[in-house]
């Protein structure tokens, strides 16, 4: 039995299918299925049911998984440790983030840290939350940035920052007519919004927990991305809510449609979560150092504005 063959068996496990394994090992299938084989007959057991499509876990499959996930953590780990004495900190840390954050938070930080960390190779994947965490859940991330708190036991959160919501809003919108803007005034039949299974979207629906969707708009319009809902904006149409970082780096003409909240200000919290059994400490140690080197000092206090909930 060799860790290679145990890959191969996570990897069947993983994507339920021996061609997707052996492409995801870069491997070609009958290598693979030789390998997964050879450690069947080792063993004297059946740990997939060819028969099914998708390939199907046996019982006794599933518990052989579950030690040879463990093995690899602790191989992983042997490797940790012998870097640690070395004073190195090289290899690949795999980000999974949701978009409401990626396209804000990843650029603050990307460039000192691969200066910093020359030896790294970062690799990112936009997922919506649920997502993250079950593939932090099948070891197919090392570490999820998304917001919290969560109702999930496998994964530990690491609290990062605390981002507030902006509105945006048309020129036409009466709300643009304030300085500033509070929760009172937000009305949810009029604001653009993230399509569902987006975490966005229901912190924007929470911010206005006392009011009930009904017919409003002429036009009705989801969007999986913020950028879109902005350019509907900037189109002459309607308002939405805005995280923090999205609207750092606006223009002075697109800065016209921001209206910030009165106190308290909503805002959400943002972290890093990891599996409970995670292994890469010193990568992933490293990762939040820097992004809170490079958010602004005043998101780190928990206490700036009124926490929305999931």
């Amino acid at each position: 039995m060799t860790i290679t063959q145990l890959e191969y068996v996570i990897a069947v496990d993983t994507h339920r299918s021996f061609a997707k394994a052996a492409n995801h090992c870069y491997v070609s299938q009958p290598a693979l299925s030789m390998q997964v084989k050879k450690i069947e007959e080792e063993l004297d057991v059946l740990i997939f049911d060819r028969s099914k499509k998708p390939v199907i876990t046996t019982d006794i499959g599933q518990k052989i998984v579950e030690h040879a996930r463990l093995i690899l953590k602790e191989v992983e780990r042997m490797h940790e440790i012998i870097q640690y004495q070395k004073d190195e900190i090289r290899g690949t840390l795999r980000v999974g983030i949701i978009p409401t954050l990626s396209p804000y938070l990843v650029p603050l930080f990307i460039n000192n840290f691969i200066e910093k960390y020359p030896d790294v190779n970062l690799i990112f994947e936009e997922l919506l939350s649920e997502e993250i965490i079950e593939k932090l859940n099948t070891d197919l991330l090392d570490v999820g940035i998304l917001i919290t708190p969560m109702d999930c036991n496998s994964v530990v959160e690491l609290p990062l920052f605390y981002e507030g919501f902006i509105l945006y809003g048309a020129a036409s919108e009466p709300l643009m007519k304030k300085k500033e803007v509070s929760i009172n005034d937000l009305n949810i039949n009029d604001m653009w919004l993230l399509k569902h299974g987006h975490c966005f979207r229901m912190q924007t629906i929470n911010i206005c927990s006392d009011q009930k969707a009904g017919a409003t708009q002429q036009i009705k319009f989801e969007s999986g991305s913020l950028e879109t809902l902005k350019k509907m904006v900037e189109s002459r149409f309607g308002y939405t809510l805005l995280p923090e970082l999205a609207v750092v780096d606006m223009d002075e003409q697109k800065k016209k449609n921001i209206r910030h909240f009165q106190s308290p200000v909503p805002i959400r919290e943002v972290s890093m979560v990891i599996h409970r059994s995670f292994v890469k400490r010193r990568l992933i140690e490293s990762l939040r150092d820097e992004i809170l080197n490079n958010v602004p000092e005043s998101y780190k206090n928990k206490n700036r504005g009124l926490l929305i909930q999931l």
